[in-house]
């Protein structure tokens, strides 16, 4: 049986799930941490390489990166212009519904 976000889950009776994917808040600040707009936020899926990029708003937020890349760790990434984040790595715990990501939230420090 598919779950909320149409990835297969096996079977669990009555769909209480919630519709909404969980996601991971992403703040991307520059070196003298202030907040960027316009950054883009990529997480890539260690074990099969699918990635799903978003971009931040204006206060420098993005929650792009979501469960459809679950269960396997992801790669988060910021870029803007010449300017990256270190990588991080986000874990997801799943259970029969959903799967919640460990850190649910980060701040990327793009380079100096």
């Amino acid at each position: 049986m598919a779950g909320c976000d149409d990835a297969p889950r096996g079977e669990r009776g009555l769909d209480d799930c919630e519709a909404e994917l969980m996601a991971v808040h992403v703040e991307v600040v520059s070196a003298d941490g202030a907040r960027v707009r316009g950054a883009t936020v990529t997480a890539t899926n260690l074990k099969t390489d699918v990635s799903i990029s978003g971009v931040t708003d204006d206060q420098g937020v993005t929650t792009a990166i979501n469960e459809t890349l679950a269960p396997s760790p992801v790669r988060v990434v910021a870029t803007a212009g010449t300017k990256v984040s270190p990588a991080v790595r986000v874990e997801w715990v799943c259970d029969s519904c959903n799967c919640t990501p460990e850190p649910a939230e980060l701040r990327l420090e793009l380079s100096p």
